[in-house]
């Protein structure tokens, strides 16, 4: 059995049956194979153009290294000292900015003593952000250290640049 209909969409070679309510036996509804066609070109479409919109330090080539100095809390603007007493109790990371400067600050959360320390592995510009990673460190084997909790964080201060920041 051939049989042919002819539509907008189309020409269309029906099956007898199973095209649900609404059309008749061996017809598809109107409309569906340019809808059809058109999401599929839509979903072929985003996924080309998904990976394309990811920050990651794999795509990213290292223009330069940043200069950077580690700072104190006290040392830090007025408004960043707030932002970090009210962060520090949980893992943090943000960044903050005057017309001069950027900070970027690195929060650990609360650990069960002292004696940690944070150093910063790598600090550099990429074509399109700032890739920063740190790394806690705990207290030696055999060093005396307080027993309270402390919360370790580092605030680096760098040249003021709109970039993204990436922490690894």
């Amino acid at each position: 059995m051939n049989r042919t209909d002819r539509y907008e969409t189309g020409t269309y070679a029906g099956r007898e049956g199973g095209c649900g309510a609404g059309c008749g036996k061996g017809r598809r509804p109107r409309g569906t194979g340019r809808a059809a066609g058109l999401f599929a070109a839509l979903l072929l479409l985003s996924a080309l153009l998904l990976p394309a919109c990811t920050l990651d330090k794999a795509d990213d080539g290292k223009v330069r290294d940043l200069e950077f100095t580690v700072i104190g809390e006290g040392d830090a603007p007025q408004e960043l000292q707030e932002l970090v007493t009210q962060k520090k109790t949980q893992p943090f990371k943000l960044t903050y900015s005057d017309d001069q400067n950027l900070y970027i600050v690195v929060g650990y959360g609360p650990q069960s003593t002292g004696g940690y320390s944070i150093t910063v592995e790598e600090l550099y510009l990429t074509e399109n952000s700032i890739f920063i990673d740190t790394e806690l460190k705990g207290p030696a084997k055999g060093e005396t250290v307080a027993q309270e909790t402390s919360y370790p964080l580092v605030i680096v201060k760098t040249e003021f640049l709109e970039d993204p920041v990436v922490f690894d």
